[in-house]
């Protein structure tokens, strides 16, 4: 039997000779179920990979993998039955994810995201919709970045709630460096993800990254306030082509070009209040129940 660690070095040598991107990459290694396997693909197999043996990559992956086991640090790949499911629905699934705490192949939850210079309404408002996700029995999936990120894990925890961060860097590394506590703190009580190597800094690329990996995560993204050039547009653009809902308060569409392009687009709501809020919630948390009827009747007819 095929020993876990060695597919993981098998996973880190295919990424580390980028023949592909990541995702593309993860994807492979989803549908054949083994990266040893396409390590060793030869050319008249068809496959993606074609690439010698090469032991001294290999083992040199491996020693990776063992220095993060002795570290007591948690990975998860693609090839784990606890891998988060519906990150494998988007083009940009992470090969791997770093993780501190509980995690949950199904995670029934919504990106709460938003400026980080957010104005006082804002971040009350960040706090109220993610009490209101407690209620309903919700994660609250944010970023851990300051302002709308901080004020809905906050707001999460202290209602008893579950919330989960993606996290911009690596897993050993708080940033910004005045959330540590809360990084602890969601780790202990929730959930921290990072698809970044253990130590790898903040960088600009990490970021949008990050955010595509929240989209794909979370059942929708909701926008609470954001500015023309905030990096929250980014996430609100692929949670449109992840085939995730989007929801926006009447602000940001009001307020932002790209908001106002997304307005009257299919699976966008626009919220005037905390009632449009909840009715919009609720309308995308019977959406897979209906799906089921629907199929149901089809197979019936």
């Amino acid at each position: 039997m095929t020993d876990r660690r060695d597919e993981i070095a098998a996973l880190l040598v295919l990424l580390r000779e980028r023949k592909s991107t990541w995702g593309r990459i993860a994807s492979q290694v989803a549908f054949e179920g083994s990266a040893l396997s396409l390590r060793t693909a030869t050319e008249g197999d068809g496959a993606l990979f074609d690439l010698p043996a090469d032991e001294a990559r290999i083992d040199e992956a491996r020693t990776d993998v063992q220095a993060w086991e002795s570290q007591g640090l948690q990975i998860v790949t693609v090839l784990d039955a606890r891998y988060p499911q519906r990150l494998l629905d988007i083009r940009e699934t992470p090969p791997f994810l770093f993780y501190a705490g509980d995690l949950r192949s199904d995670d029934a939850g919504m990106s709460l995201v938003g400026s980080r210079n957010t104005s006082p309404d804002g971040l009350r408002l960040a706090g109220d919709i993610a009490r209101f996700l407690v209620d309903q029995g919700m994660t609250v999936i944010s970023g851990l970045a300051a302002g709308v990120d901080t004020a809905a894990h906050r707001a999460a925890l202290d209602a008893g709630g579950r919330t989960v961060a993606f996290i911009g860097t690596g897993i050993t590394r708080a940033y910004p460096a005045a959330n540590a506590d809360l990084q602890q703190e969601v780790a202990e009580r929730g959930l921290v993800l990072s698809q970044f190597y253990p130590e790898a800094p903040p960088t600009k690329q990490s970021f949008p990254m990050r955010n595509a990996s929240m989209s794909g995560y979370g059942l929708a993204t909701i926008v609470v306030e954001a500015g023309e050039h905030s990096g929250t547009r980014i996430q609100a653009r692929l949670a449109g082509e992840h085939g995730r809902p989007v929801i926006l308060t009447e602000k940001v569409a009001s307020t932002t070009t790209w908001g106002s392009a997304l307005r009257g687009q299919p699976g966008v709501y626009i919220v005037e209040s905390m009632d449009d809020l909840a009715a919009a919630v609720r309308e995308i948390q019977e959406q897979p129940r209906r799906v089921d009827e629907a199929l149901a009747a089809l197979m019936s007819a």
